[in-house]
């Protein structure tokens, strides 16, 4: 039925728009790596009238057997449809690709899902407007196997009108998450996501090196690593509520003593004979909190030094740092499920 109805179809977009047959189940993707694939397909699974456009054009070929349209060019793509969904690298992609057919934005709703900067957001969203375009940012929560899948969601952001206007065809893609007007706060929430994933993805292949180093595998590290992070929400959902407020008592640990365990690690390295990057950057991020005043707050007060750019590398601190008290207390034993669920629960 589908490859009967996509051979009804009028070859060119502006045929579309000549016979007056642009409705809200009418879309168009441009960009077809896995991402834009696997969403052109979800359309189509939900009974949409899809528009697909590529530069390399044969990466079409099986989303027009299941029913897609192929469009010859950008232009004829940007006809076909008000709601036009981006799947491309970043912003700099789509202002290659549209920049050959900007008089084909006028009245065009861009939802732009590439990864890019909240300012790059932001400027993308003023120049589609220049050319007579709305825009929506998002950021994909998802690997293209979840796009259409229960269970995962899209942060959306610009005028709120136009994201009400098709949140039902958004959410055949994933969920919606709308966070605001401001077209960078979707971008910004997303790149939120992937600072704090692959800050995390790091220290685990680095704490991985230094298993492997002594012997010991991936899977047999497994367990203790899990109960580290399990920890976490815990240890977020009580200092959050304090960091809101400017507030990082040292009740529950200390900063110096932080310094002293991020050494050992740093040092355990070392003797190991791995890349000690991470841990050396850790480490002086410590230090240069302890060098603003903060040795007595909590290791969370960092985050008043993180809020500026970084000066030149501190070398003062001794290379054994240790706490006030002579004696480190492990980050994992601040980290540990039970100890938080006691504490932070």
């Amino acid at each position: 039925m589908r490859q009967a109805a996509a051979a009804a179809w009028p070859r060119s977009g502006f045929d579309v728009m000549l016979r007056g047959g642009m409705s809200k189940h009418d879309v168009t993707v441009i960009g077809l790596g896995p991402m834009g694939r696997a969403m052109a397909s979800a359309f189509l699974g939900k009974g949409y009238r899809v528009t697909v456009w590529n530069r390399t054009a044969d990466k079409a070929d099986e989303l027009v057997g299941a029913g897609a349209h192929r469009a010859a060019t950008v232009h004829d793509a940007l006809a076909a449809s008000e709601l036009v969904i981006l799947s491309l690298t970043d912003h700099h992609a789509m202002y290659t690709v549209l920049g050959s057919a900007t008089e084909a934005l006028s009245g065009r709703v861009l939802v732009n899902l590439s990864s890019d900067t909240p300012e790059s957001a932001r400027g993308a969203a003023r120049w589609a407007s220049g050319h007579g375009a709305r825009y929506l940012t998002g950021g994909v929560q998802a690997s293209p196997p979840g796009i259409g899948q229960p269970g995962f969601s899209t942060f959306y952001s610009g005028p709120k009108e136009v994201f009400d206007a098709h949140r039902e065809a958004l959410e055949t893609l994933t969920g919606t998450d709308y966070r605001g007007e401001d077209p960078g706060l979707a971008a910004l929430y997303y790149q939120v996501g992937m600072d704090l994933f692959w800050t995390t993805v790091l220290g685990w292949l680095h704490a991985l090196a230094l298993a492997d180093a002594h012997g010991v595998s991936a899977e047999e590290i497994l367990p203790s690593a899990s109960s580290v992070l399990s920890g976490m929400p815990d240890f977020l959902a009580f200092h959050t509520q304090r960091i809101d407020a400017g507030e990082y008592p040292g009740d529950i640990e200390r900063l110096a003593m932080g310094v002293a365990s991020a050494d050992h690690v740093l040092q355990t390295a070392r003797d190991a004979g791995v890349d000690t990057s991470l841990p050396t950057a850790v480490l002086e991020i410590f230090r240069r909190g302890t060098a603003a005043g903060h040795a007595d707050d909590s290791t969370t007060s960092l985050i008043e030094v993180l809020k500026k750019p970084a000066a030149q590398p501190l070398h003062a601190a001794p290379a054994h740092a240790r706490s006030r008290s002579g004696t480190a207390t492990p980050a994992a034993s601040l980290l540990a499920p039970s100890p938080l669920k006691g504490r932070y629960g």
